[in-house]
């Protein structure tokens, strides 16, 4: 007997197949956005030009340490978005991180202005490791 699976599992499978095989470059067009946003001096050289010439996200890997010596200084938004972007790099360094900020939750992220907010749901829709 031959079984072949509905048509709209086999939609599902195509779109998240097509998703995935894009998710990598959407990735880093996102995590590049953020580091526009939060600003060059905390990812890969520190500069704006190397924030131009990245083509990786390992070009614009965040300066963990610098971040986290300077977020207790920080607007509230702005430690609270670059925190975010860390956990996506390194989760035990990035939660650390959120948990000093006073992160309780997704809904935190309310107080976020919506281009930030872009930012965080395009990289959690497009993760796919670092």
């Amino acid at each position: 007997m031959n079984q072949s699976l509905p048509q709209d599992s086999l939609d599902l499978i195509v779109r998240e197949t097509q998703h995935f095989s894009q998710a990598p470059e959407a990735f880093f067009q996102a995590w590049k956005r953020g580091a526009e946003i939060a600003g060059p001096q905390w990812f890969g050289d520190g500069t704006a030009d190397g924030l131009q010439r990245a083509q990786t996200k390992w070009d614009l890997r965040p300066n963990t340490q610098r971040i986290n010596d300077a977020i207790g200084v920080l607007s509230s938004g702005q430690r609270m978005f670059l925190a975010a972007m860390v956990s996506f790099y390194n989760e035990r360094k990035g939660g650390a991180m959120l948990k000093r900020c006073s992160f309780y939750g997704l809904a935190d992220f309310g107080g976020l202005d919506l281009e930030r907010r872009q930012v965080l749901a395009d990289l959690l829709l497009n993760y796919s490791g670092w």
